[in-house]
């Protein structure tokens, strides 16, 4: 099948009672048909479910759609898109390793290893993984992921996926990939010999800014059962209603990234002709310092877009104070136009010299395009400009 036909149906189940769409299997355990069954389920000698935190068939409809989507091997649905992070972590870093992960992550992502995982002798560098160079010079004997946001949130860096795929193998290091701001319709970094491959599916997945969840899909299989051994017993599994939500938003996610990219390209063109912004950055603009990069690397460039106001922080703040129709909140990916100020929002707890290394000024402003009228989300960020 095609793309659009795999959102349709890849994962599908076939019920006795004909169901055309995927039910809620709402139960957390499965009867055996005898103690021998039971055994052989637990033994992996037959394939069946236990256990709703071991596996649901409402769950693994999902997976295997979104390893379709990725084209990986399997998929892992978790409860959160941190969990999928954190799950990633745990699974390949240990007590003494070392991390490379881009500078300009999603701030809990990188408060994680900043803050946590260094408890347990765990340590990480943070780089501008757009610049090969500092990627490379990054790497220590004991480095075992390098980490990746692209684009970058929220400062829409590009890095060079086949590149760094390149400079890791060099060195055996997985490479893993943070693919939420891009979606499977735009970019695929397993096709680019990515390790792994994950999301937070709160976001365009899902796209209705009604479930939190997360997802991980891995390029081959011995890494995919040690990343699952790692959400079976670390108990951070997605709930059945999660992943019906789920298999629904993800129906109609090729034509609401198209139609939010297309408002996007409009909204950001707006923008950087506005003599109140001092500064733009979206991958659809020829402006964008790695535009040859997007094209090679991507089918489009999406719909986030960052940007900052001559008037700085205090100007941002009147901007956001002041929209009407767009959504002051975090998050992304909807269907909902949302505007935000990651510095003291979804990066507030990354410390002011690691946002000012990774570029998160504070006269940053990010935004989530929508799928609204282009028209009125051009007129409600240009009322709100007026009086900034």
């Amino acid at each position: 099948m095609k793309f659009n036909s795999k959102l349709i149906h890849a994962g599908e189940i076939h019920d006795e009672f004909g169901s055309a769409t995927v039910p809620i299997y709402q139960t957390s355990t499965f009867k055996f048909k005898n103690a021998d069954h039971g055994a052989a389920l637990f033994s992996g000698e037959e394939e069946g479910y236990i256990y709703t935190r071991i596996g649901n068939p409402t769950i693994r409809a999902f997976e295997q759609n979104i390893a379709s989507l990725e084209n990986g091997v399997d998929g892992i649905a978790v409860s959160s898109g941190m969990a999928a992070v954190t799950n990633v972590y745990m699974t390949i870093l240990g007590a003494g390793s070392h991390v490379v992960s881009s500078a300009s992550v999603y701030g809990p992502s990188r408060v994680v290893l900043e803050q946590d995982l260094v408890r347990f002798g765990i340590e990480a560098t943070f780089v501008n993984a757009s610049d090969l160079n500092a990627v490379r010079e990054a790497i220590k004997p004991n480095t075992k992921l390098i980490y990746l946001e692209t684009p970058a949130n929220p400062t829409m860096e590009i890095t060079d996926i086949v590149e760094v795929v390149k400079i890791a193998k060099e060195h055996n290091i997985v490479v893993a990939v943070d693919n939420t701001f891009a979606s499977p319709v735009l970019q695929k970094p397993l096709d680019l010999g990515v390790d792994i491959v994950l999301h937070s599916i709160t976001k365009f997945i899902n796209g209705h800014a009604d479930i939190v969840g997360g997802v991980i899909v891995a390029k081959e299989k011995e890494m995919y059962k040690k990343l699952r051994h790692t959400m079976v017993y670390m108990g951070n599994n997605m709930d059945p209603h999660q992943a019906f939500m789920v298999l629904r938003g993800v129906k109609t996610l090729a034509i609401r990234v198209e139609r939010s990219q297309e408002n996007a390209m409009k909204v950001a063109k707006y923008l950087e002709a506005h003599p109140k912004v001092s500064w733009i950055k979206y991958p659809g603009l020829k402006s964008h310092p790695q535009y040859d990069l997007i094209q090679k690397q991507m089918a489009g460039p999406g719909s986030m877009i960052s940007f900052g106001l001559k008037g700085g922080l205090t100007a941002g703040k009147k901007l956001m104070d002041n929209v009407k129709m767009i959504i002051l909140a975090v998050s992304l990916g909807g269907v909902e136009s949302l505007i935000q100020h990651p510095a003291s929002m979804t990066h507030a707890a990354v410390s002011k010299e690691g946002k000012e290394k990774a570029g998160i000024s504070d006269d940053l402003v990010r935004f989530s395009c929508g799928i609204e009228d282009v028209e009125d989300i051009i007129a409600d960020l240009d009322q709100a400009l007026e009086k900034c």
